[in-house]
């Protein structure tokens, strides 16, 4: 049947009058980011704090806020804006795609630009892109899953009607798209991004020491309220003063800053191209111990091609190709139908005009694909596929089996993947005759050796699993210098899942394996380890599911797409060696920043509170607190770009170690900060607004020197942080010693004082840097 689909002009004509243009709303979308931004908690807090300060007559304290809540959003909408643009680009990336007969041909196109009348094709795979009604179709059932609950597929029939969100599980067919976007049925449900994710083991440890935090901090300003109330301090001046403390002291900016960080780790994927659909799966990817590798597409660079083709009988190469292309479809994206297509063209071969009665495309299961045409001597029944498969059959003399048997293991040992042709007169596949094969290469990724030699010496184990035969996954093996036995079901004796955990870790390689193989051996290994999957078919859905991190490839199905953490959209491992290196860059920069967050929530709560006792006042005015605050979070977004040293092996969550350390950080800067005030109180006595510029100063430039020294394992000077984090520390330390220097928003101090603030910082920063003796 053929079909005269739409022209692009009457597309671009529907999809003007269906109103499905985009209208540019810069200006709403800007207004509704702020209104969010004043609903935050950091916003609400600053702007009691500013109209404290007013009620009270602090007109310049009240402006100075807003101002700074003022750059406070411009900086986070800036941030904001480029987050939404990597999530742009994740989304066109992952749009689905569909083919569909435009201007009297086929050809592909984003689903978006459908419009209801279109004609799509559908074949092993692809999403349904929007509502749409059967008017061909072969063998088609699709599956439901998230539209129904029901796993099991369902077969579709001509007139029938599909909804968007469903896959084809099995068959081909052609299909007229009834509704589209808004107007489907359940909605348009495709690939996107998971901006709701579920958070990483990480980020919940560092949010419950928040909270500690937080409630730490809540408590000393409830305690240093009271007693300040029973020495009769003005209530507005005092309300002003907490809320300054609570700005200071809790991490309001952590859910902020590690969104931010996981962000940039994404845009930088996807620059090498990888696609993050669930963004806590990088930090989740840092705790792979376990890689189960599929090999076409990922150790290998899935072109294939036909290298050579063995006839037999009184078949020669040309007829062979011209049977095996009546078992392919021109749109059908299989690789190995491409290379029997790329082929028969290169041999100049005239397709025949040959009415197609029946067609059975491959599927995993069936292991084959099967025509009956109609030529001139009447019906023609052509199968293609596996050898083993064909070869069941086929009436073969002991001579022609071992023949046949010897040309496919010779295949095998030189690394080809054999496709077997057979083809009988009339109808059915039984005594049919064996008329040749195909052998198809598949090179090995040039850079594969190498990046499994990384990804061992990383601390992951990994396991090729393929579907090829023994011989075959053996070469690979051997080549790549994969550990470990190369195995089949049959060679073991065993299922799969029947296997011991020190059976399964002495075997590299799986071969000859079904689908269900692999989601058993997905389900085995997970018991054991943290298990990263790659796959590339439908068949691969449950594997990916029940993985910690499932990674489709690049030729993968939308389904699979849909499904997966991570989206290769490139071939070779290699672009799996940079994702771990992001994931474990990551990881270290999370961990970097809890250290530091910890220690400064923990030195500016308990030198407060000390001081607040002990001399019944704050060192700080609310005005220097809020301006301490705004200046930490310049050089704290500056760590989402970082330098860190890449772990060798999985990264693991040390928290006692971490919050140790956190604590001998944050006790050493309260000691520090407590002798500062001793000296320039006690000793020198010093006018107190004095010492509050001074001690405003100290807090900041000690503050960011402590990053220089948290943020890596060895000595700092050893091993600086990146230039971003150098500029930003700086900048903010300058700044804070020109507002002293000049008097700005302070009492003014004499170079001299700065120049002993600054020794003052930079000696006790050494004396942190002792304390990763003790972690």
């Amino acid at each position: 049947m053929r079909y005269l689909g739409l022209t692009s002009k009457e597309a671009e004509d529907k999809i003007s009058r269906f109103g499905f243009n985009e209208i540019s709303e810069k200006k709403k979308s800007t207004l509704k980011k702020f209104l969010r931004f004043l609903i935050s908690p950091i916003a609400l807090m600053l702007l009691v704090a500013a109209f404290l300060s007013l009620s009270i007559g602090k007109i310049f304290d009240f402006s100075f806020i807003i101002v700074l809540m003022l750059i406070n959003f411009f900086v986070g909408f800036w941030q904001e804006k480029k987050a939404d643009n990597a999530i742009a680009q994740l989304k066109e990336k992952l749009s689905v795609e569909v083919t569909v007969l435009r201007d009297g041909h086929w050809q592909r196109i984003h689903s978006k630009e459908l419009v209801p009348g279109d004609i799509i094709e559908l074949n092993l795979g692809d999403i349904i892109p929007a509502d749409i009604k059967i008017i061909e179709q072969k063998n088609l059932s699709l599956n439901e899953a998230s539209l129904t609950g029901e796993s099991l597929p369902k077969e579709k029939k001509i007139n029938e009607l599909c909804y968007s969100g469903s896959f084809v599980e099995s068959g081909w067919g052609h299909a007229q798209v009834e509704k589209t976007g808004k107007n489907t049925y359940f909605g348009k449900i495709l690939i996107s991004v998971d901006t709701n994710r579920r958070r990483s083991i990480l980020e919940k440890d560092i949010l419950n020491i928040s909270k500690m935090l937080s409630v730490t901090s809540i408590l000393v300003v409830i305690i240093l309220s009271a007693i300040f109330i029973f020495q009769g301090k003005p209530l507005i001046e005092l309300l002003t003063l907490d809320l300054s403390l609570i700005i200071a002291g809790i991490p309001i900016s952590l859910p902020t800053i590690m969104t931010l960080i996981i962000s940039f780790g994404v845009l930088e994927l996807t620059k090498k191209k990888i696609v993050v659909r669930r963004l806590s799966a990088l930090e989740d990817l840092a705790n792979v111990n376990l890689l189960l590798s599929d090999k076409t597409g990922t150790l290998t660079q899935n072109k294939i091609s036909v290298e050579k083709i063995i006839a037999y009988g009184d078949f020669d190469k040309n007829k062979i190709i011209r049977l095996a292309i009546a078992t392919t479809r021109e749109n059908d994206r299989n690789s190995i139908n491409q290379a029997i297509i790329k082929k028969f063209k290169s041999l100049d071969l005239k397709k025949e005009n040959l009415k197609v009665i029946d067609f059975i495309p491959f599927d995993s299961n069936r292991k084959r694909s099967t025509a009956i045409i109609k030529n001139s001597s009447g019906n023609l029944t052509i199968a293609a596929g596996a050898a083993q498969i064909i070869e069941t059959f086929c009436d073969l003399s002991r001579k022609e089996s071992q023949l046949f048997n010897k040309d496919v293991e010779m295949a095998a040992q030189k690394g080809y993947r054999v496709v077997a042709i057979a083809s009988k007169k009339g109808m059915g596949e039984k005594n049919m005759t064996l008329n040749g094969l195909l052998f198809f290469s598949d090179t090995l990724e040039p850079d594969a050796k190498q990046t499994i030699k990384f990804i061992s010496d990383s601390g992951i184990g990994i396991k090729m699993l393929t579907g090829d035969n023994k011989a075959i996954a053996e070469r690979v093996a051997n080549t790549l210098s994969l550990k470990g036995k190369v195995v089949t079901k049959k060679s073991l004796g065993k299922n799969f899942s029947d296997l011991s955990k020190e059976e399964f870790d002495k075997i590299g390689v799986f071969a000859e394996i079904l689908p269900s193989d692999k989601s058993d051996l997905v389900k085995l290994a997970h018991e054991n380890y943290t298990v990263a999957v790659t796959g590339d078919g439908v068949n691969d859905l449950p594997a990916l599911k029940t993985a910690d991190i499932g990674i489709a490839v690049k030729n993968a199905v939308d389904a699979l797409k849909s499904a997966a953490d991570l989206t290769l959209f490139t071939n070779g491992i290699f672009v799996i060696k940079n994702a771990l290196i992001e994931s474990r860059k990551i990881f270290a920069r999370l961990y970097t920043y809890s250290i530091y967050r910890i220690s400064e929530s923990f030195r500016v709560i308990v030198t407060i509170a000390l001081l607040g006792i002990i001399y019944n006042t704050y060192p700080l005015s609310p005005l220097q607190l809020i301006l301490l605050a705004l200046l930490n979070d310049i050089p704290i977004i500056s760590l989402a770009f970082n330098r860190v040293k890449i772990a060798r092996k999985p990264s693991s969550i040390k928290a006692k170690a971490r919050l140790k350390l956190s604590l001998l950080f944050g006790t050493v800067g309260t000691i520090n900060s407590f002798i500062f005030f001793i000296i320039t109180n006690n000793i020198l006595h010093l006018s107190w607004e004095t010492i509050q510029t001074l001690f405003f100063l100290k807090l900041t430039v000690s503050g960011h020197m402590l990053i220089y020294v948290a943020h890596t394992k060895e000595r700092w000077w050893k091993f600086l942080p990146s230039k971003e984090v150098i500029i930003a520390t700086t900048a903010t330390q300058l700044l804070g010693t020109i507002f002293a220097l000049l008097g700005i928003f302070m009492s003014q101090v004499s170079w001299q004082w700065i120049f002993f603030v600054w020794i003052w910082a930079f000696s006790w920063s050494q004396v942190s840097e002792l304390m990763k003796k003790f972690k």
